[in-house]
């Protein structure tokens, strides 16, 4: 049985990624740890397990196979990074590290230490994407020319996010750094390389963070790839696009449609490949099985997400297009 410790529940999915862990069979909570002592002695009670009120006590515990981290972003590098000379596999919450360098640093730690790794990118799990991935790698689409995903929804505005998601020097950022990463990994994973990417960022409703974004993304065959977030936004379902030479697709929530040179100039539902499973669940098997880190959820992918976020600040801070 996999013993797993979990750092931090600052995340708003802690919870879950510890629901996972306490309904399988292939592993269990055994320790909790928390910048915030009160928190973290709290939650340790309520999964009965052990508090530590030091990461690296916690660290040095040779009974502990793994880690969960769930802290405030921007210390994601610091966490990783002790968690990996311990010799731990990990599995992280986006984003891998708050900037490019380090997220580089931490990919050439984490090859090097051998360890099972796992980023949580879910959407790359999810029966809609799995579909529109397999129709472009194999060229059904023929040269896709405006790929664009929305996900959204009124975190802010109805009042149920937690007052630190405002705070930039835990956070990051606001609803890019957040809600923004399901599209910018998708971008990186349905596009050939990024070349060109401009973003803007705004906060109507007067928060410290942006509160939402649109982010578009140029790449080196010319397709682009529009992203949209937002934290102020009444029911808005996940939306993807996907306009080919050759198909396109349009998905709103679970309603899927998608036309073709070969079907003709009418939309039929597809039938959609399974759902794979969740990042958490891989990476418990993974670790388990001992067979390496999943594919399409490395350290390397982290960073290629990190460096469009970075990017897209660095573009509606400078209101420029910035060359990747």
């Amino acid at each position: 049985m996999l013993k797993v410790a979990m750092l931090s529940k600052w995340h708003v999915h802690a919870k879950d990624y510890a629901q996972v862990v306490q309904e399988s069979d292939l592993a269990e909570i055994t320790a909790v740890w928390d910048d915030n002592a009160e928190r973290g002695l709290a939650w340790s009670k309520e999964l009965n397990c052990q508090f530590y009120e030091d990461l690296d006590e916690l660290l040095a515990d040779s009974s502990i196979d793994a880690v969960i981290c769930d802290t405030p972003t921007t210390q994601h590098f610091e966490v990783i990074s002790k968690a990996v000379k311990a010799g731990k596999h990990i599995f992280t919450e986006k984003v891998l590290a708050a900037t490019v360098e380090e997220c580089e640093k931490l990919t050439e730690m984490i090859e090097k230490a051998g360890i099972t790794f796992t980023i949580s990118y879910p959407l790359r799990s999810h029966p809609i994407e799995l579909f529109a991935k397999e129709k472009i790698d194999n060229g059904e689409f023929g040269k896709i020319n405006l790929i664009r995903f929305r996900r959204a929804h009124n975190g802010t505005t109805a009042n149920w996010l937690p007052n630190y998601w405002y705070n930039e020097e835990e956070a990051g950022g606001g609803a890019l750094m957040d809600l923004g990463c399901h599209p910018m990994y998708l971008a990186d994973w349905l596009l050939t390389k990024p070349k060109h990417i401009s973003a803007f960022l705004s906060s109507p409703f007067g928060t410290k963070v942006d509160e939402m974004a649109a982010v578009t993304i140029e790449s080196e065959d010319g397709a682009v790839f529009v992203g949209e977030t937002s934290f102020v936004s009444f029911f808005s379902p996940d939306t993807l696009e996907i306009y080919g030479s050759d198909a396109t697709l349009i998905a709103i929530g679970d309603d899927v449609k998608y036309a073709s040179k070969e079907i003709g100039y009418t939309f039929v539902t597809p039938k959609l490949p399974a759902a794979r499973p969740l990042p958490i669940e891989l990476f418990l098997k993974a670790c388990v099985d001992g067979t390496g880190t999943p594919k399409g959820f490395t350290a390397a992918d982290g960073t290629a997400l990190t460096k469009l976020i970075q990017n897209a600040y660095l573009s509606n801070e400078k209101k420029q297009t910035i060359t990747l």
